[in-house]
């Protein structure tokens, strides 16, 4: 089954080409593509594609704004921002909005394919120095960060690596452990703290609200 894609892009240039690329890969399918925010707080909840590609600069509304106005209403969907923009200040809000990845639109196509393929199976993927900004922070709060009092040992385990940015099968690969095992502890952990994505669950966790 293909994965469904919306494009959010004011550029003519960059939302035709990512169209037409797309289109003309294997295992995708564009539903629709939107110059504005607005036209797709109208559209998406009723498309309801698996991943909705994002631009942050965005004539009128924002894409941030736009992610978190439509989340609640799509919340199967998950949100890539492609975007210039790579400081902290942006990257965490669109986190905290709703979004699981965030490329630089110098990303190379393939590499796009290739992090919207991990959206979809469940990974956070992102550009190479915005996982390090990430991990930067996650680093200086580890030092503070508690246990999580709901989880197990093994949940915090696996929580803290995900908060570093690692993949299903990088964590398993550190603990001696089945991917699938990786997953089922993941699944528990988002029913304890009651959230949907690995964003959600880190800054619960980490007190990134």
């Amino acid at each position: 089954m293909s994965i469904s894609i919306a494009i959010v892009e004011d550029l003519d240039e960059v939302r035709n080409g990512l169209k037409s690329f797309l289109s003309l890969s294997k295992g995708f399918a564009v539903l629709a593509t939107f110059k504005t925010a607005e036209e797709a707080l109208v559209d998406i909840p009723v498309l309801k594609p698996d991943i909705v590609i994002m631009d942050i600069n965005l004539p009128g509304m924002n894409g941030i704004e736009c992610i978190r106005q439509v989340k609640t209403k799509v919340p199967a969907t998950q949100f890539m921002m492609f975007t210039v923009y790579e400081n902290d200040e942006k990257v965490f809000e669109a986190l905290k909005a709703g979004a699981s990845g965030y490329l630089l639109k110098n990303t190379g196509l393939l590499q796009l394919i290739e992090a919207l393929k991990e959206l979809h199976s469940g990974g956070s993927p992102m550009s190479a120095n915005i996982a390090r900004k990430l991990v930067t922070v996650f680093r200086e709060n580890e030092k503070k960060a508690e246990p999580v009092e709901a989880l197990s040992a093994r949940e915090n385990e696996i929580l803290l690596l995900l908060s570093k940015g690692l993949l299903y099968k990088e964590i398993a690969d550190q603990l001696s452990i089945a991917t699938g095992t990786v997953r089922q502890h993941i699944h528990k952990i988002y029913e304890k703290l009651h959230v949907e994505n690995r964003t959600e669950a880190i800054n619960k966790a980490f007190g990134k609200n």
